[in-house]
C-alpha cells in the first residue's frame, strides 16, 4: 500500500514542478560560475603580465588570516595590497591600513550578504587599487570553509587557513575548500600545549581529500613557520597557470 503511495507522489504535478524548479537553478548557476570563470582567467592572466602574485585566503573566521597578511607585510615590505572581504564593518582593511599598505574593503552586507567574493567585485577592487607598486594581491574571502571555494576570483594560488582550535575533522567536512586549495596552512600552533589537537591526524584527513595539498605549521604570535611561508610566496607558485 506505501509503495503505490509513494508512485503516485512521485508521479504527482508538485514533484514535477520541483524537479523543473530545480534544473532551472543549477541551470542558472552554471551560467553564473561560467561567467565568473572568464573574468578570473582574465584577472589571472593580466596580473601574471604585471608580475603581481595573486594570493586568496580562505579559511573560517578567526583562523588568523589578517595577522597572517600583517606578518607578510613585515617580512615582504609594502608592495602588497589587500582587498579585505566581509559582510560587515571595514575593520581589518583599516587595521591593515595601519602598516601603510592599500587596502580596499568589499561589503555584501548591503546587497544581501552572500557568503564569497566575486571575480567581478575582485575586477571593480583592482581597478581601484592599481597596479603601481604592487608585486603582491592578497584577497582575505570571507569567512567560510563553504561559498568561497565554489567561486574562482581569479588568483595564482588558494591557500587554506585552518587552526588549531578548529579540529581535526575539517578537511573530511569541507573537502572542497582543500581540494582548490595546494596550500594548507596550520594557524595558531602556540596553542597546541592547550589542546589535544593532533598535527598528525590532521594532515592524515587532509591527504584524503587532496593528497597534492602541502602542509605548514605557523604562528604570527611566536614566529613559528612564518620563514617558510614567505619562503613559498617569493617562488611565486601557480603563475604558468
Amino acid at each position: 500500500m506505501s509503495r503505490v503511495k509513494n508512485r503516485r507522489l512521485l508521479s504527482s504535478p508538485g514533484c514535477a514542478i520541483t524537479r523543473s524548479m530545480e534544473t532551472k537553478k543549477i541551470a542558472v548557476m552554471q551560467k553564473l560560475l561560467k561567467a565568473n570563470d572568464a573574468v578570473a582567467d582574465q584577472i589571472r592572466r593580466e596580473l601574471k603580465d604585471k608580475h603581481i602574485f595573486f594570493v586568496n585566503l580562505m579559511s573560517s573566521p578567526g583562523s588568523g588570516k589578517t595577522t597572517l597578511v600583517e606578518e607578510t607585510v613585515k617580512k615582504l615590505g609594502k608592495r602588497i595590497k589587500v582587498i579585505e572581504g566581509d559582510i560587515q564593518t571595514t575593520l581589518d582593511a583599516e587595521r591593515l591600513q595601519k602598516l601603510g599598505i592599500q587596502a580596499f574593503q568589499i561589503n555584501t552586507g548591503p546587497f544581501g550578504g552572500d557568503c564569497h567574493l566575486e571575480a567581478s567585485w575582485i575586477r571593480t577592487a583592482i581597478d581601484e587599487l592599481g597596479a603601481d607598486g604592487m608585486d603582491y594581491l592578497f584577497v582575505e574571502n570571507i569567512g567560510n570553509l563553504v561559498c568561497p571555494a565554489e567561486f574562482d576570483v581569479g588568483a595564482h594560488m588558494n591557500v587554506l587557513l585552518i587552526s588549531v582550535t578548529e579540529g581535526e575533522d575539517k578537511p573530511l567536512k569541507y573537502p572542497l575548500a582543500f581540494q582548490v586549495s595546494p596550500l594548507c596552512l596550520v594557524t595558531k600552533i602556540d596553542f597546541l600545549p592547550l589542546k589535544n589537537f593532533s598535527l598528525a591526524k590532521l594532515r592524515e584527513n587532509i591527504r584524503k581529500v587532496n593528497p597534492a595539498c602541502a602542509v605548514v605549521e605557523v604562528s604570527a604570535h611566536d614566529g613559528s613557520g612564518i620563514d617558510s611561508w614567505i619562503e613559498i610566496l617569493k617562488n611565486k607558485p601557480g603563475m604558468n597557470r
